[in-house]
C-alpha cells in the first residue's frame, strides 16, 4: 500500500499559496533534493519532498484537504517533468526509427513501443490508483491516498523517462 511519506527538508523560498491560504507549496525542497544526488543514490527519495514542506509549513496542512492540495500540487510537478521527458525521448526515438529505417533495418520501431509503453502505463497507474482510493473504505483519507498514489507514480514514471538520458 501506497503511504503518504515524511520527509525533512531544509528551508524553502518562493511558495505559491494554497487555495486557502498559508505559507504554500514550492517545488524547492524536490529541487534541492534532486541537484544533491550522487549516482549511487536513488532519486526516488526525493518524492513527497515539496509536498510534506507543504503540509508542515502550511495551517491545516495535515488536514484532509491540506493534504490533498500539497500532494497534489507536486504531482503536477511531476506531471509537467514527465511531459516534458515524454516529448523529449518521443522524439529522439521518431529520430531514431528514421535512421534505421533510412539503414533499412527491420528493427521494432522505438517511437511506437514507447507510445504503447506510456499509454499502458497510464492505464496502470489509474487502476493502481483506483485500488488505493478502495482499501480506504470510503473514507476521507482515501482522497489524499489517492492523490499521493499519483504523485509517486507519476514521478517514478517522470524519473525513468529522465534517466533515459535524453533529459536535462
Amino acid at each position: 500500500m501506497w503511504k503518504i511519506l515524511a520527509f525533512a527538508t531544509g528551508v524553502v523560498t518562493g511558495t505559491v499559496a494554497l487555495a486557502e491560504g498559508g505559507a504554500g507549496f514550492s517545488t524547492v525542497a524536490t529541487e534541492t533534493c534532486l541537484a544533491a544526488m550522487t549516482d549511487s543514490q536513488n532519486p526516488t527519495t526525493c518524492i513527497g519532498n515539496s509536498a510534506n514542506h507543504c503540509m508542515e509549513a502550511t495551517e491545516g496542512g495535515w488536514s484532509t484537504y491540506g493534504m490533498s492540495q500539497c500532494l497534489d500540487q507536486e504531482r503536477a510537478y511531476w506531471d509537467q517533468r514527465l511531459n516534458a521527458a515524454y516529448k523529449a525521448v518521443r522524439a529522439t526515438r521518431k529520430a531514431t526509427d528514421k535512421e534505421m529505417a533510412a539503414l533499412g533495418s527491420a528493427a521494432p520501431s522505438q517511437g511506437d513501443a514507447l507510445k504503447n509503453m506510456q499509454r499502458a502505463w497510464i492505464a496502470y497507474r489509474d487502476a493502481t490508483c483506483d485500488y488505493e482510493r478502495s482499501l480506504w473504505g470510503g473514507g476521507t483519507g482515501g482522497g489524499p491516498a489517492t492523490v499521493s498514489c499519483l504523485m509517486y507514480m507519476t514521478a517514478e514514471q517522470a524519473l525513468y523517462l529522465e534517466a533515459d538520458g535524453l533529459v536535462e
